[in-house]
């Protein structure tokens, strides 16, 4: 397919505009996906509002977004299972294969992997892209693009509830009710787990996590959480504490509410790389501390669990914005977080 596309750029700190480039020709092993939706991730806003995360630094113009969904136009000569008009969830990151990580599966650990909107590599803020066939996962009639679009975000989910050994019977605590919490809620009850309970200081991003089917929430801004998740557990503790806020008082207290033997799975990031914490009590209570890094052979679970219907990925998208409209999307998505809990960005019109 021959011809231009409308491409989005941060060209500064803050700043967002567009430019024209060419649409990309798929190799014989890729396609060529028009894009419908793709999300606006943390990262991206972190990228607009700094430039920079820890070593990854923007050198504008920069193309932002990794989480995208849409359609194949063109197929490459090898590609045999997927077609034109299939519609498709794209997982952002090509790996080496040949290293230690690749060959032992834990590809999401590659040291070269090629990663949308990770500096110096553009996102796919635009019309088309041309990506690996391999990576791009046919959809259900069932799911729409805009969830395949939100499938990225899930994956975190559901490799932070693996990591955690997540499974019924549980109770389970999500500390932080922005999207990765949401997901990482929603997986722990797709995965049966028994109890799952968020705590967040927003009240309004806990109302979307009972919306999306928590069984309870906490307002850490108004009760002690880790003596909420006491009452709530009998005295005990909980098993196993989703850790999405990135904060060293969410870290503590995750550490304080489990029961001995759990585990902590660390998915947020702080703002310093640093914590301090109560280490002669994880010790004392045997805990498992584990963390994780994007994900790993989850995109096929995770469509599967919302063609099921267990997990309700259209009520995490909150806000949905125009392509045309981007400045506003980066701007409102940074300025009004207690509102916009997920954002996403319609690329295809109508």
């Amino acid at each position: 397919m021959k011809g231009k596309m409308k491409v989005a750029v941060m060209t500064a700190t803050g700043k967002m505009d567009y430019t024209e480039r060419d649409i990309p020709v798929p190799k014989d092993d890729e396609v060529l996906v028009k894009l419908e939706y793709v999300g606006i991730c943390g990262s991206d806003l972190h990228y607009y509002e700094s430039g920079a995360i820890g070593d990854f630094i923007v050198k504008p113009p920069f193309v932002l977004g990794h989480e995208p969904g849409g359609t194949v136009v063109e197929a490459g000569k090898n590609v045999k299972h997927l077609k034109v008009g299939d519609r498709v969830a794209l997982e952002p990151g090509r790996t080496c294969g040949h290293c230690e990580f690749c060959k032992t599966g834990r590809y999401n650990l590659c040291p070269d992997v090629v990663f949308f909107a990770t500096p110096p590599v553009d996102g796919v803020f635009q019309e088309y892209v041309a990506h690996e066939a391999g990576l791009c996962f046919k959809l259900p009639d069932n799911v729409s693009t805009l969830e395949g679009a939100l499938i990225e975000p899930l994956a975190v989910g559901f490799h932070a509830a693996n990591q955690g050994g997540a499974h019924a019977g549980q109770t389970a605590v999500v500390t932080g009710s922005g999207c990765i919490g949401l997901v990482s809620m929603m997986a722990l009850k797709a995965m049966g787990v028994s109890k799952v309970y968020v705590a967040d200081i927003m009240q309004k991003r806990l109302d979307k996590a009972m919306e999306l089917g928590a069984d309870g929430v906490i307002n850490s801004s108004e009760t002690d959480a880790v003596q909420r998740v006491r009452e709530l557990t009998g005295g005990a503790g909980c098993d196993l504490v989703i850790e999405t806020a990135g904060t060293e008082i969410t870290t503590r207290q995750a550490i304080a509410m489990t029961k001995k033997g759990a585990a902590i799975v660390l998915v947020g990031y702080s703002k310093t790389g640093e914590l301090t914490l109560p280490v002669s009590m994880a010790l004392d209570k045997e805990l498992t501390i584990k963390t994780i890094f994007r994900y790993r052979h989850i995109y096929p679970m995770a469509i599967d669990a919302v063609a099921s219907g267990r997990v309700n990925l259209k009520g995490l998208a909150t806000h949905i914005f125009d392509f045309d409209d981007m400045q506003s999307a980066m701007d409102q998505s940074v300025s009004d977080k207690a509102n916009v809990v997920k954002a996403v960005v319609k690329i295809a019109k109508d």
